[in-house]
């Protein structure tokens, strides 16, 4: 907490600094969402070059000045409860003023921007991201506070800790870890009993784009357990980018990747060679929208999707067909096709890139 303090301070000492010359004080942040300040890592992913092009942030330019208000004000609010070892979630940052902040992607952007900043991962900062994510199947441990939680019993689900990095005693006999990209199909496999079925397994569902807390679990379980951690996706672009950010994070978060990213996750399903092999009806099919078209476009030429050259023909037959198909389309084949056949085939004979 002491270094969190003092790189506060140093901030507010150089605005002082600016204000005793006579100068408009400014402060530097680097160009997050520039694809040219990341480069792509094979063992880390997508990660932040050292010497990143900036932006600054001017507190006597119109346009600027706000943004520049804001941050200080965010500062001095995380400078006390580091302070008094207090702890807030973004959202009670921002109900805390909502007419200054305005909305809350103003308060996420600027969290991330201080973070960034100071080279202070956001827990360190004393701000809780809301968790929205689901972790059910062999795993029990015990939360900071002493609260021990077992997933291994309870045929509902718990939610992923708010303070993954609090937690200790893991304990796990899983074979491996299944990601599952949506809510509904989370349930569905918990209610067939999936993760004792096949063999002891742990599942985990950030319920569409994973928040950080999700992240770091899964990342938190890989370091512990060793074990492979396999993704169950839609087989359409947006499936395809929110396993990317699993597996090789995000540009906005590529500062604080070597915390976040797994770079051994394997793509399990639902592949769009599946669908062909499957001879799934056409009719259950989803045409591509322009954004689909776009967004695939956009994944092709990332620089991570050049070494994976088994992805690359996948994304080229889901191209190719211009359809999407949601994992639900499998219950076309029988209601129970998903647990029954299509998840132990693909894991007893290695389906997965």
């Amino acid at each position: 907490s002491s270094e969190v303090l003092e790189a506060i301070e140093n901030v507010i000492q150089d605005v002082l600094k600016s204000l005793a010359q006579k100068k408009a004080p400014v402060l530097t942040l680097a160009n997050r969402s520039d694809w040219r300040n990341i480069e792509f890592k094979d063992s880390v992913g997508l990660q932040m070059i050292p010497h990143c092009t900036t932006k600054e942030i001017r507190s006597d330019c119109p346009r600027s000045a706000p943004k520049f208000a804001l941050i200080l004000k965010i500062l001095s609010m995380i400078y006390k409860m580091v302070q008094s070892n207090t702890y807030a979630t973004k959202r009670d940052i921002y109900y805390s003023d909502t007419l200054l902040f305005g909305s809350q992607s103003v308060v996420d952007n600027i969290i991330n921007d201080i973070s960034c900043m100071l080279k202070i991962p956001r827990r360190s900062l004393h701000i809780l991201s809301t968790t929205k994510g689901f972790v059910a199947g062999n795993l029990s441990y015990t939360e900071e506070d002493g609260t021990k939680v077992n997933c291994t019993c309870s045929a509902t689900a718990v939610t992923v800790p708010s303070n993954v990095q609090g937690i200790k005693n893991l304990i796990s006999h899983a074979k491996f870890v299944l990601i599952v990209e949506k809510d509904a199909t989370f349930q569905r496999l918990l209610d067939d009993d999936f993760c004792n079925k096949l063999s002891p397994c742990i599942m985990i569902t950030g319920r569409g784009v994973p928040d950080l807390n999700t992240r770091l679990l899964v990342r938190r379980l890989w370091d512990s357990f060793k074990i492979p951690i396999f993704t169950l996706m839609d087989a359409d672009p947006h499936g395809v980018e929110i396993m990317c950010i699993y597996k090789y994070g995000s540009v906005s978060m590529s500062f604080e990747a070597h915390h976040l990213t797994v770079p051994s996750i394997k793509w399990l399903g639902l592949l769009p060679s599946d669908l062909v092999r499957l001879n799934i009806c056409k009719d259950v099919l989803i045409p591509f929208t322009k954004q689909d078209q776009n967004k695939l476009a956009s994944i092709q030429k990332r620089p991570y999707i050049a070494c994976q050259p088994m992805w690359k023909k996948e994304l080229e037959i889901m191209a190719a067909s211009k359809l999407k198909a949601e994992i639900q389309v499998l219950t076309s084949l029988s209601s129970d096709y998903l647990s029954r056949v299509y998840l132990p085939n693909k894991l007893r004979f290695g389906g997965w890139l």
